[in-house]
């Protein structure tokens, strides 16, 4: 036995006042107990305990060296606890990096889920552009990401995607004459167009589109959200350029249409990352196995 072991035999042999009772909590025989205390006496160079009548007790210098070793063990068990608690979804943290975009379409159902089958477990979501996601996820600040592509890949980080995405531009009752027909793509240099402002993966993404086919587009509007995009739109200020999933409500309600083109916007992706190099917590992995289905 190490120095640990004795400490913890003379914590239960202190606790019990009996070496019969310790052995038998410790599943170890009395002679261990025995020889144990005596060689944690012969350590600290002092009679740690004496003969009682059921049994035996502290002396003084047993009495000091308990008093100090109880604090120690007490937050040993302690964080033996906690842990179980950890391994049993009863206390923990997971911390996420992702969109507006993608926790709304995408993550907000499976918190909703996690959180009503685990209530114990806090999740931190951290909203930040995808490239800072990824920072994040490399220097283990999260426990995975949600972001869509297009991103610079990082080798020492995983993605699977998980569900497909669309961009579409959509256009309210002004624009009727475009409703149905099939259009060019440089017809949008011609059209009033409402962009996301910024560096944005959905910007990027159509930028890089339109500029492989020769389209260059001066937006007339540029907005921080694509939902203020879709109320501009329907507003009939422009066509506006979203992820379908943004305009959905209001394609199939009639009140937007969207644009037909005679060549296909390639469609993107919602991915979750993570980072091999740090494992997840057990709160983390079984909110990722809750997307298994989607990232087989």
């Amino acid at each position: 036995m190490n120095n640990l072991e004795y400490y913890k035999v003379f914590y239960h042999v202190a606790r019990l006042g009996n070496l019969t009772a310790a052995a038998r909590e410790l599943n170890i025989s009395q002679p261990a107990v025995s020889q144990s205390i005596r060689q944690l006496e012969t350590s600290v160079g002092a009679k740690l305990f004496v003969r009682a009548s059921k049994g035996v007790r502290l002396t003084g210098e047993g009495e000091l060296l308990y008093h100090y070793v109880a604090k120690g063990y007490g937050q040993i068990e302690l964080g033996e606890q906690k842990i179980r608690q950890m391994l049993n979804l009863e206390l923990g943290e997971i911390h996420i990096g992702a969109s507006d975009m993608t926790l709304r379409f995408y993550l907000l159902p499976y918190l909703e889920q996690f959180h009503e089958k685990y209530p114990h477990i806090k999740v931190a979501v951290s909203n930040a552009p995808t490239p800072e996601t990824l920072e994040n996820l490399e220097q283990n600040k999260i426990d995975f990401g949600v972001v869509s592509t297009p991103f610079e890949k990082r080798d020492v980080l995983e993605a699977v995607n998980v569900r497909e995405i669309e961009d579409v531009f959509v256009a309210g009752r002004k624009f009727i004459q475009y409703k149905n027909r099939m259009l060019d793509l440089q017809e949008l240099e011609n059209i009033p167009i409402i962009y996301l402002e910024g560096v944005t993966s959905t910007r990027s993404y159509m930028d890089s589109f339109l500029e492989k086919n020769k389209v260059q587009i001066r937006p007339e509007f540029e907005l921080a959200t694509s939902d203020m995009i879709v109320q501009f739109a329907l507003r009939n200020l422009g066509v506006g350029c979203v992820v379908r999933d943004f305009a959905q409500e209001y394609l199939e309600d009639g009140r937007l249409f969207e644009l037909r083109f005679n060549m296909i916007i390639p469609k993107r992706h919602f991915c979750v990352v993570t980072n091999p190099k740090y494992p997840v917590s057990a709160a983390a992995r079984h909110l990722l196995d809750l997307f298994s289905p989607a990232m087989d």
